[in-house]
């Protein structure tokens, strides 16, 4: 009798040697007139997590909200409105036409570094109050030689920019691979902002306002064949305030922003009114966005 015992536990031990892998249905042997039965089936386990939240996710609701470190990457350029015949654009450019100024459309870049920005609820969260503070870094990347001059003679509205004759010449003296204009403001944003989703993690909203920026440094940037790398740094005449209207659009993961001033950049000479568009990176909102494993 222990013998059939210790055969049967031994039998036990073995079958499932003898049952294919993958196969879900339950394991029967009869041995000896005993049928064992052996459930091949496997645990259920709960349903794996993404690496993003529920698309119906919700959020807790606060009656401020802060958000740091936001980035935008994207386009600056203007609409040139300049009289170039005319006696005021003569003497900021001598000799300039509209080609002097044309830009390079997808080198012409915009980066904003917003340093904090708050939301403050005004009715129920669909209508709230956005402001903040950074950093707007505008690049016009020129495809003529333009030079800016730092040092103008000490004149009533003196020159300011001319085109450089040596890389116009041929066979040119010099070859320019960068000419840009650089115009960096501290910028203050202030807008209404439309929560049409508040409640929701991936909302679809939409700011307007204004915004008043400061310029702290501008300058002219080349890199010729001769003369290697030049920055020549001054104002040149540009405005030293900055009004513009801003807006952003967000839709769930993305959002879009632009602006366009109020006026042109230049004091004298030039009438040319810039704007920018791009994509705003909050990485803080993509953080809150990751599912919690």
């Amino acid at each position: 009798m222990m013998k059939k015992i210790r055969f049967l536990l031994l039998m036990g031990m073995i079958a499932p040697l003898f049952v294919e892998g993958q196969d879900t249905r339950p394991d029967t042997l009869v041995i000896n007139g005993i049928t064992v039965i052996r459930d091949n089936r496997p645990p259920k386990n709960e349903p794996k997590k993404g690496f993003f939240k529920n698309i119906n996710s919700r959020r807790t609701l606060k009656k401020i909200t802060t958000e740091w470190g936001m980035v935008d990457i994207g386009m600056s350029s203007f609409v040139d409105r300049t009289d170039y015949p005319g006696v005021a654009a003569q003497a900021y450019a001598p000799g300039s036409n509209n080609q002097w100024f044309e830009t390079k459309g997808f080198k012409s870049r915009n980066i904003n570094l917003w340093v904090v920005t708050q939301r403050y609820s005004l009715v129920h969260h669909v209508l709230n109050l956005q402001y903040g503070v950074g950093l707007e870094l505008n690049n016009y990347f020129y495809t003529q030689p333009v030079r800016y001059d730092p040092n103008p003679p000490a004149t009533q509205d003196p020159p300011v920019v001319s085109i450089d004759a040596r890389a116009q010449s041929v066979p040119p003296e010099r070859i320019y691979k960068k000419d840009k204009l650089a115009a960096d403001y501290v910028t203050v944003p202030l807008m209404l902002n439309f929560n049409f989703t508040p409640d929701r993690i991936y909302p679809f909203e939409l700011s307007a306002g204004v915004s008043i920026g400061y310029l702290y440094a501008s300058r002219n940037k080349t890199i010729t064949s001769d003369e290697g790398k030049q920055k020549a740094k001054d104002a040149f005449g540009l405005k030293p305030w900055k009004l513009s209207y801003v807006g952003d659009l967000t839709l769930g993961v993305v959002t879009f922003y632009g602006s366009y001033a109020f006026k042109g950049m230049y004091k004298r000479g030039l009438d040319m009114t810039p704007y920018t568009f791009g994509i705003r990176l909050r990485p803080g909102d993509l953080f809150n966005k990751i599912e919690n494993r």
